[in-house]
């Protein structure tokens, strides 16, 4: 949902070599000298985001949660090798590593259709939990194969979401005269308070709109307040096509951002990667993202960032929608021969302390568990958006978490095209619909 994603399957099937070396076959090794068991865990970013080349794992939860694990577990060591960023190339290079069973123990991924799609390589987890642990945690659902109650358990799902907002620099909406002290409650007037602040002589939207990311976020929000919170799951399971109005109306309304000129003028052409520092710079008075820039924001900007719900379109039958949910899935790999020592990590991970130490080390998300500790939220991003979940009247799974991923591929094409009007809202919803026939299984 919010990690830079172009399709690269030549290039990251590539890249598996390199990843493969460091395993044996199955995932990590045996060290029979000291007797130590090696898991080795991928990761795309998901819970130990560092720099290229591994700088800044000392501010990494994953890192810092495997050596709590090590020390309390002597006979096993953990090894963390960050994946591709962009997700088409990381699933690839799972994909191609678990085929030749040469991939990792444990991988952590996106909850939905990133982890579904994978399940023949996957361990199902049920009974690895007790049932305390499954009564205490949000979010399984997610991680069933089918989104079946009765799915196998393909992931443990970690932390309670990122959800999508939109952030604005106060400073800058007070010098165009704009007043956001009550946050607009619908599409429509967001926008035309973005039309005051161009008038104002701010900037409006900066949009990094490259890969379609900020597409994907603002359609869960726009289909979500007409449909309600199983609007994808159904069309997942066919019970609503993937072709409904609601995604036509959702389409041309996200098209409005651009052809009324409301955004940098170079929105289609710039990476995902590059929407932060812009907006951090001034360069837009609004910028859509979601909860994993809070952190950034405000070191960056202190008190002068403030945050509302991506708003619906008027008339929604769900005015307070909020569109997000689960973000991550650890797996265990069914091909592993270490699959007793991994889950016994998962295990630890599960205890709401060390989820605790997740949202503390990251605020970017709330705890999925129970029995969390409030306190440790201390962004005041994360505080505004935790009292916004309270009040949604539906709460949405996105598409891009809930579909398998050639579909989620084209998504992400047609939200860049679509913005840029190149290509019709119409068109849009056609193309995933027929592509939907062979990827769901639709007649």
């Amino acid at each position: 949902m919010n990690i830079k994603r172009i399709g690269a399957t030549l290039v990251a099937t590539g890249m598996v070599v390199g990843l493969a070396a460091c395993s044996t076959g199955g995932g990590g090794g045996d060290d029979a000298d000291s007797g130590t068991t090696e898991l080795l865990i991928w990761d795309g970013v998901n819970l130990a985001p560092t720099t290229e080349g591994g700088e800044g794992a000392e501010n990494s939860f994953l890192h810092a949660a495997a050596a709590q694990f090590e020390e309390e577990n002597e006979d096993i060591s953990i090894e963390i090798v960050q994946t591709e960023g962009d997700i088409s190339a990381s699933s690839a290079q799972f994909q191609a590593a678990s085929i030749a069973g040469d991939g990792p123990d444990i991988r952590t991924s996106f909850t939905g259709g990133n982890t579904i799609s994978f399940a023949d390589f996957l361990l199902d987890l049920d009974g690895t939990f007790d049932q305390e642990v499954m009564e205490d945690l949000s979010g399984w659902n997610t991680v069933r194969e089918g989104y079946a109650e009765d799915g196998a358990l393909l992931g443990l799902p970690y932390g309670g979401g990122s959800y999508f907002y939109v952030f604005y620099n106060k400073e800058m909406a007070e010098a165009a005269g704009v007043d956001l002290s009550t946050p607009p409650s619908t599409w429509e007037e967001m926008l035309d308070l973005a039309q005051d602040t161009i008038d104002g002589g701010q900037p409006g939207f900066f949009i990094a709109n490259q890969e379609g990311y900020v597409g994907a976020w603002v359609i869960a929000a726009l289909v979500g307040g007409e449909l309600g919170d199983t609007a994808f799951t159904q069309m997942y399971n066919q019970e609503i096509p993937l072709d409904h109005p609601a995604m036509v109306k959702a389409y041309d309304a996200y098209s409005q951002l651009y052809e009324r000129g409301l955004t940098n003028e170079d929105a289609g052409s710039v990476p995902n990667g590059d929407a932060l520092s812009n907006f951090v710079q001034g360069n837009g008075t609004f910028h859509i993202s979601g909860g994993w820039e809070n952190a950034p924001l405000v070191e960056a900007m202190g008190d002068n960032v403030g945050v509302f719900p991506i708003p619906v379109m008027e008339g929604a039958e769900f005015p307070d929608t909020a569109a997000g949910g689960p973000n991550t899935a650890i797996s265990i790999t069914n091909y592993s021969d270490h699959q007793e020592e991994a889950k016994e990590f998962l295990r630890f991970l599960a205890q709401p302390e060390i989820i605790d130490m997740y949202v503390e080390m990251t605020q970017t998300e709330a705890s999925n568990s129970e029995s969390a500790d409030p306190s440790v939220i201390t962004n005041p991003l994360l505080q505004q958006e935790a009292e916004f979940l309270k009040t949604a009247d539906a709460v949405v799974f996105p598409f891009d978490n809930v579909m398998p991923q050639g579909l989620i591929d084209l998504f992400y094409r047609v939200n860049a095209t679509t913005f840029l009007g190149t290509t019709s809202p119409e068109d849009a919803v056609s193309q995933l619909a027929d592509l939907g026939e062979s990827e769901l299984g639709q007649e």
